[in-house]
């Protein structure tokens, strides 16, 4: 038996590079649309940052806090918002005589936090608790007396359970007369907010000098030059692939949480390749935003391309005269009785 098909039902080399894994649809998407590298991976990479005023501050504010030993930093924002890609692209340009102890799994317990911590602090000889807090306290205070900083920063503080969190509060009183010996960066999504409001953690929350939140990006004009500045990171010839009306939806239905729109942006370019469009139109947003359940609330249950109906009138239009005139009747009090109007039963 041969399957009978024309030739419109054969995909085109795009079509089947695209979607093939042994054609690498992905790499020949870029090398499509003249870029040298993928510009909206996931992954949190520092040379994509883009510094929305948002971003400058919480720089701002790590900056003052290590630097003047304040203590305790901490930074929320939405998932997606680029936390974990602010603290690589401060961690590779802080100065060699920084020490830094990076933990991005907050599901430890306290005797593996503190193996975390005594790896990557470098603290050695030690087997009890009280060894590992003696054998830190001498190697935070030599490097303080010679001018270095030490900064432990804990990404998705947020999941940090309540004992492990309260051995950051008691790390925090290594200090001298005048500085912390050893900064603190919690960084997480809002729900950190509400695990330092916590009433048993009071004392944890009162150490905190320093706060900041990073948020989305405002508006489209900010989204537009975020997808413009990936662009161009990623070797871009040109920075018209998206049109004005694609932009401003990618908005809508990302909410301008960056993660968000390197997910549309990544899968529009995969579609537009395979259906070789050379510009990303607002049609194939609409098309990728259905797939991954993005759409704005206003058009979920749309099907792209569908204009949705106009909400149907509860009332006749003898209803919404007689309404009308109950609401606006004269000031004298004089108003003219108008006969109910009788609604057929179904």
């Amino acid at each position: 038996m041969f399957l009978n098909c024309s030739r419109q039902d054969v995909p085109d080399r795009h079509q089947r590079d695209a979607f093939n894994p042994r054609y690498g649809g992905q790499r020949v998407y870029a090398e499509f649309y003249g870029l040298k590298e993928l510009p909206f991976a996931l992954t949190p990479d520092p040379r994509f940052i883009y510094f929305t005023p948002s971003h400058t501050e919480v720089m701002a504010n790590l900056h003052y806090g290590i630097e003047s030993g304040k203590g305790m930093v901490v930074v929320t924002g939405e998932v997606g918002t680029g936390k974990t890609t602010i603290l690589r692209w401060m961690m590779q340009r802080l100065d060699r005589s920084v020490l830094v102890a990076y933990i991005f799994n907050p599901r430890l317990s306290v005797p593996e936090f503190y193996q975390h911590v005594a790896t990557l602090l470098d603290v050695q000889k030690w087997e009890t608790k009280s060894e590992l807090l003696m054998e830190l306290g001498r190697a935070l205070e030599s490097r303080h007396s010679r001018g270095l900083r030490t900064v432990l920063i804990v990404d998705e503080a947020q999941g940090l359970s309540p004992h492990v969190l309260e051995e950051i509060r008691l790390l925090s009183n290594f200090e001298s007369d005048t500085a912390k010996q050893l900064q603190i960066v919690l960084t997480g999504q809002p729900e950190l907010r509400d695990v330092l409001n916590n009433p048993d953690l009071r004392q944890l929350k009162q150490r905190v000098a320093l706060r900041c939140i990073i948020k989305p990006l405002p508006n489209v004009e900010e989204t537009d030059r975020y997808i413009t500045s990936r662009l161009l990171v990623a070797g871009a010839e040109r920075t018209d692939i998206f049109v004005p009306g694609a932009v401003d939806y990618i908005f809508r239905c990302s909410e301008g949480i960056p993660r968000n729109i390197n997910n549309l942006c990544d899968n529009a370019l995969l579609a537009g390749y395979a259906a070789s469009e050379l510009t990303i139109g607002r049609a194939v947003i609409e098309e990728v935003a259905e797939t991954f359940d993005m759409l704005p609330a206003a058009r979920r249950g749309v099907q792209p391309g569908e204009e949705r109906e106009s909400p149907a009138r509860i009332f006749s239009d003898a209803g919404r005269a007689e309404l009308w005139a109950a609401g606006t009747g004269s000031s004298d009090g004089e108003t003219e009785a108008v006969a109910p109007v009788p609604v057929e039963q179904r």
